[in-house]
């Protein structure tokens, strides 16, 4: 059966930066720029997405390419005989599967909010009002369970339809909708009375507040963030590494995602902290900042029934183009494994993702008996914690040592891949750093993160 490939660069991109653009960009993003100090935060969380997000994203991009297979079998065709780097792709699935487990519950909430704002349900609430709408929802065991359901079933449904006619069509749609409208609600914040100084502490640093903020701190925050928001280390980007030729370099096009990842993060910003600012609401607010405050400032704000419905739309499409690009990911693996038609491995991950995903989607209600990591905590904060602080830093890392060592793929056949077609060029004055001062930072990353 003949490997089915992308149908365009754009769709690559855009599939690829769908993958990576998620809630770490619309939802953490702005809340760490309030929390950590604005514009210097900004400046710290860049230098660090271009010299470790950018390489490692290089290596995932290049292992699929050369390899044409999904995550599952893409070591046993790279790697030297006798060796045990395979063993990652057992970490790949489990963790596509433990990402999805609470991604679909996540992205319920988003569709739930763009239905409530649709329908108006925020209009006259006060503050405590809207808080007590977020806690009913979270309580409903129907609720949740249904939101997630449509987002599984959804997500499948169209990654069955082929790799061009279903990912690739919606995905497409979907992120060009997304830029639209994200562009449209950042213009409505930047005019909003008193948004000017909300600009002016995104976009301007201001190294007294970085001070303030800690500097440590700032660091810390800005190397997780930069390094988790472009979902490396699980096999997401190698993938589509995998459906794509040869026409283009591969450092060139992990720039152009690179760059659409930070477009977004820093629109959104846009779109949250100068209305955070006129509203004279706190930026730093954390994750209510999206559930609570928001739907608190549109409703003070004009036709802000119709800016808060446009705010889920997007920030559904951001969750959503996760979920469908993870879904992908899975598929191809039980296809490779177990020699599935796409639509035996959709039909599959319907029933096997639904019923993984019912612990965190009854995790605020009938199973909020269950605190994994302390008072407070639920299944959802357990399920994000393995992922974001072992298998997305341990994979990235074992990535790039697998592009590197004589004992895996090697520099020079991963620089060969890496470099075919137009475009940037992986050079050899970057082999020092990528060798050696790359797996440090990941290693210093994954060290924070559990702490």
């Amino acid at each position: 059966m003949q490997r089915e490939s992308l149908g365009s660069r754009l769709g690559f991109i855009l599939i690829s930066a769908g993958c990576a653009i998620g809630i770490g960009n619309v939802w953490r993003f702005p809340y760490l720029c309030g929390q950590y100090g604005g514009g210097a935060f900004v400046l710290v969380y860049l230098f660090f997405l271009f010299i470790m997000g950018l390489p490692t994203m290089c290596m995932e991009f290049s292992v699929g390419r050369a390899s044409q297979k999904s995550p599952a079998l893409m070591y046993n065709k790279l790697e030297p005989e006798g060796t045990k780097w395979h063993l990652h792709s057992i970490a790949c699935l489990v963790g596509n599967y433990v990402l999805m487990m609470f991604y679909t519950t996540v992205a319920g909430w988003m569709l739930q909010y763009f239905v409530l704002e649709v329908g108006g349900r925020f209009e006259g609430l006060d503050p405590d009002g809207v808080a007590g709408v977020f806690t009913q929802n979270l309580t409903s065991p129907a609720m949740q369970v249904g939101f997630m359901a449509v987002i599984v079933v959804l997500g499948c449904i169209i990654n069955m339809r082929g790799l061009q006619s279903g990912l690739e069509r919606v995905t497409k749609v979907m992120m060009l909708a997304l830029i639209v409208i994200m562009v449209i609600l950042a213009v409505n914040s930047l005019f909003l009375p008193g948004a000017s100084e909300g600009i002016r502490y995104l976009l301007i640093p201001d190294f007294k507040r970085m001070q303030e903020a800690g500097v440590w701190n700032v660091i810390v925050a800005a190397m997780n963030q930069s390094f988790f928001t472009l979902s490396i280390g699980i096999g997401s980007m190698a993938i589509f590494g995998s459906y794509i030729g040869k026409e283009q370099s591969l450092l060139g096009e992990s720039v152009n995602v690179v760059l659409l990842d930070t477009f977004v993060a820093i629109c959104s910003g846009l779109i949250i902290i100068p209305a955070c600012f006129a509203y004279g609401v706190e930026a730093g607010a954390g994750p209510s900042l999206i559930f609570i405050t928001l739907p608190n400032i549109f409703n003070n704000m004009p036709l802000g029934r119709l800016w808060g419905s446009l705010f889920f739309v997007f920030m559904s499409f951001a969750a959503f183009s996760t979920v469908l690009a993870v879904f992908e990911n899975i598929m191809a693996m039980c296809m490779d494994l177990f020699g599935w038609t796409r639509f035996q491995s959709g039909l599959a991950n319907i029933f096997l993702i639904f019923f993984l995903s019912l612990p965190c989607a009854l995790g605020f209600n009938v199973l909020s008996f269950i605190q994994p990591l302390g008072e407070g905590t639920g299944v959802l904060d357990l399920e994000d914690y393995i992922v974001s602080n072992f298998l997305l830093p341990l994979g990235a890392l074992l990535f790039v040592l697998f592009c590197t060592r004589k004992s895996g793929w090697g520099w020079e056949n991963f620089k060969k891949e890496a470099n075919e077609g137009e475009g940037f060029k992986v050079q050899d004055w970057m082999r020092p750093y990528i060798t050696w001062v790359l797996p440090v930072l990941i290693i210093i990353v994954f060290i924070m993160g559990v702490i």
